[in-house]
């Protein structure tokens, strides 16, 4: 017999494929109770079973968006029309609503058959953008009074610039932990997926890059919130920004691929990362880095889209969480490489997550890129430590054709610089530049 999932309690009231997100919250805040669950429900299809899977919904009578169908399988829930569930192909994964499911008595309480093509059912959750809000606004209230100090000279100094000494400049002590200024490695030829609230399409450090960029939550790509903007500047900023500031990005000529699948407000569901995951997976991104994530339980829909990554030569970085408790969903997943944070004394952050941890990277007081008019800003979370893996992820996807998938993960762990910490706070140590 395929596995049982988890009991969970079912939540009450409609929940369409179509829904936004901002609905879906609103429906889970009025039910009460467990608010993590969207009321939408994955199913995961046995491995090779996807299309036998789909053609099984469809004869239940299923209306099926397949993601094929949308150009480059840029599939969103409103674009969905009156379907009765997603499909997300490269992943095995379909997103069926309350109604649709209902409807034909499925529950994730009943046994699954032995030779059914479905492997599990579980409920959607809510997913969010994972930094340390506290440390961001400290470093936010800083660019504003330097802003607010600067405005009688008619420009605009760039936040955080104070913490930084030009006589010293040069790179951020991220960077440097991770010694990635001596690296000979730019990223060059290597698409880099960074799944988080979009981004700041006209900041001027990246005047000239070519970003491809989609979005899964229905709103524009442009980053009103921030954390998108700085998760990808660690990742792929300048080389050499302009004016007094350090360098903060690690793969420069990396191909930036964008996908919003956060909205403004920080928020998205399962399906929304995974559209944005099976987006990055068929785009051949080797490196996807996803700042975000829940204190959920290990979702198989999560397992299988970390599966098919690395099965195409992909590999799935994420967050492991702020929460000082057990490593959060997308990051608790056997096939989803766990971030932890680092202070800058190398010691783990307080706030970081903890149990199933790969790797770490730094995370407190990061300093990259934020959007316009501020330009730069400071934040804390292990949504800082991630990019710091993924960027030299990207430099170690360089040195060769065949660095990609599980033999990039085991090129970082093996490389990491150890740490006399247990695993289950810093994995195999402070990722390294190659």
């Amino acid at each position: 017999m395929a596995k049982k999932p988890t009991q969970h309690a079912e939540p009450q009231g409609s929940a369409h494929v179509f829904s936004s997100t901002d609905e879906l919250m609103a429906a889970a805040l009025e039910r009460g109770g467990d608010t993590l669950q969207t009321g939408r429900y994955l199913v995961t299809f046995k491995d090779g079973a996807g299309e036998e899977g789909i053609k099984s919904l469809k004869d239940q009578g299923m209306r099926i968006a397949d993601a094929r169908d949308f150009g480059a399988q840029s599939m969103t829930a409103q674009s969905a029309g009156d379907a009765d569930a997603l499909y997300f192909n490269e992943i095995g994964v379909a997103l069926v609503g309350r109604d649709a499911f209902e409807q034909r008595s499925m529950s994730i309480h009943d046994e699954i058959a032995s030779d059914s093509p479905v492997s599990i059912i579980e409920p959607e959750y809510f997913m969010f953008a994972d930094d340390v809000p506290e440390d961001y606004l400290r470093g936010f209230m800083r660019a504003v009074e330097t802003i607010a100090n600067d405005l009688g000279r008619g420009a605009i100094q760039r936040s955080g610039e104070a913490e930084f000494d030009p006589a010293v400049l040069g790179n951020t002590w991220g960077l440097i932990k991770c010694k990635v200024p001596p690296s000979v490695r730019s990223g060059v030829g290597i698409r880099v997926a960074v799944l988080d609230t979009g981004f700041d399409l006209g900041h001027p450090d990246f005047a000239g890059r070519i970003i491809t960029s989609q979005t899964f939550v229905g709103q524009p790509v442009q980053d009103l919130n921030g954390h998108g903007t700085h998760t990808a500047g660690t990742a792929c900023g300048p080389q050499a920004p302009a004016g007094a500031i350090p360098r903060y990005g690690i793969a420069y000529r990396g191909q930036m691929f964008i996908g919003k699948v956060l909205t403004n407000a920080g928020s998205g569901t399962t399906a929304t990362v995974l559209a944005g995951m099976n987006w990055a997976i068929a785009n051949k991104c080797a490196v996807i880095s996803m700042s975000l994530g829940s204190q959920s339980p290990v979702q198989a829909a999560f397992t299988a889209a970390g599966s098919a990554a690395l099965a195409n030569g992909c590999l799935i970085i994420a967050a492991a969480g702020n929460a000082a408790a057990a490593t959060g969903a997308p990051a608790n997943s056997p096939t989803i490489m766990a971030v932890a944070s680092l202070d800058q004394t190398l010691v783990p952050s307080s706030f970081s997550d903890f149990g199933k941890i790969e790797i770490a990277g730094p995370g407190r007081d990061v300093y990259s890129s934020v959007p316009r008019p501020i330009l730069h800003g400071i934040k804390s979370g292990t949504s800082m430590a991630c990019p710091h893996v993924a960027g030299c992820a990207a430099l170690w996807a360089e040195t060769s054709p065949n660095m990609r998938g599980m033999v990039l993960w085991n090129k970082l762990l093996a490389s990491a610089l150890a740490l006399p910490f247990p695993p289950a706070r810093v994995g195999r140590g402070l990722v390294q530049a190659p």
